[in-house]
C-alpha cells in the first residue's frame, strides 16, 4: 500500500483515466486546491488504517463540478463554496443523504516574503497594489475568487480594482503568482498562506463575505470504501488534520476537536 496518489484533474479527461469507473478498493475523490495539504494527510491516515487505495484530484471547484457533470466517476467531491455542490445536488450528481459541511477558513491579504509593505485597513489596498495588479483566483467561477470579489464589493473596493486583477484558475496557482513576486499582492485563504513563502498583512473581515465552508458528499458512483473515506473525513482524527493545517470548524471555532 503506497501513499495517496494525487492527480492533476486538468489532464484527467484528455489522457483517459476517468475512461471507467473506479474500482471497488480505489477511491477517486475530487477536492478544492485548497485542500490538497490537509487531504493528503487524512487520506493516508486512512490508507494506513483501511487498506482502501485513494486518489486525489486537485483543481478549482468549478472545474471539478463540471467534470462530475460530464461523468468524471469521482466517488466523493469536496467543495469550497456550497454553491458548486448546489449545483450538483441540483442534477442528482451527488447523494444528498450523505451531504455534510466539513471545514471554515478564511480570506487574508498576502505579499511576497520580501516585500516590506503594510496594509492597516482594507482601503489600502489599491494603494499597496499601485501601477500592479491583485492576484485572486477567477471570480466568476472559483470560490476564493468569488470570496474575494464579495468581500472587495462590501468594502466599496471593487470598482477600483475589478480591472487590475490577475486571475488565477484556482487559489493555488494565484497563491503562485504571489509567491514568485509577479504580483505586489493577492488575496488566498489563510491555509494556503501558511503553506507559502508569503506575507499575511491583513485578514479580510469575516463579515464582507459568505461563510467559507467546505462541504463533502458522495456521488451516485460511490462504493462502501468511498463512504468510509467520507465518514473518516467527519472523524475526531480528521478534525485534528484540518485543525492543524489551519482550517476551523464549521461553527468557527478553531479549538481542538477532540
Amino acid at each position: 500500500m503506497g501513499v495517496f496518489r494525487r492527480i492533476v484533474v486538468g489532464g484527467l479527461l484528455a489522457s483517459g483515466l476517468l475512461a471507467g469507473p473506479a474500482q471497488a478498493e480505489d477511491v477517486l475523490v475530487f477536492a478544492a486546491a485548497s485542500l490538497t495539504d490537509a487531504l493528503g494527510e487524512a487520506a493516508d491516515s486512512f490508507q494506513m488504517a483501511t487498506g482502501h487505495e485513494i486518489t486525489l484530484a486537485f483543481a478549482g471547484s468549478s472545474t471539478l463540478a463540471r467534470q462530475i457533470e460530464s461523468g468524471a466517476p469521482a466517488e466523493v467531491f469536496l467543495s469550497a463554496n456550497v454553491a458548486w455542490m448546489d449545483h450538483l445536488a441540483e442534477r442528482g450528481l451527488i447523494l444528498p443523504e450523505s451531504r455534510r459541511d466539513l471545514v471554515g477558513n478564511d480570506l487574508v491579504v498576502v505579499t511576497p516574503a520580501d516585500s516590506a509593505a503594510t496594509l492597516e485597513d482594507a482601503s489600502g489596498l489599491p494603494a499597496l497594489i499601485g501601477d500592479g495588479r491583485l492576484a485572486i483566483a477567477d471570480p466568476d467561477h472559483v470560490p476564493a475568487g468569488i470570496y474575494a470579489r464579495e468581500s472587495l464589493e462590501t468594502l466599496g473596493l471593487w470598482p477600483a480594482i475589478e480591472n487590475r486583477t490577475a486571475r488565477g484558475t484556482d487559489v493555488r496557482a494565484t497563491l503562485a503568482l504571489v509567491e514568485r513576486g509577479e504580483v505586489p499582492a493577492g488575496i488566498v485563504y489563510r491555509t494556503d498562506a501558511a503553506i507559502a513563502e508569503v506575507r499575511v498583512v491583513f485578514v479580510l473581515p469575516p463579515d464582507s463575505h459568505a461563510p467559507i465552508i467546505y462541504p463533502a458528499a458522495l456521488t451516485p458512483a460511490a462504493g462502501p470504501a468511498a463512504e468510509a473515506f467520507l465518514d473518516f473525513l467527519g472523524t475526531a482524527e480528521s478534525r485534528r488534520i484540518f485543525h492543524d493545517h489551519g482550517f476551523s470548524t464549521v461553527d468557527g471555532d478553531p479549538a481542538d476537536p477532540a
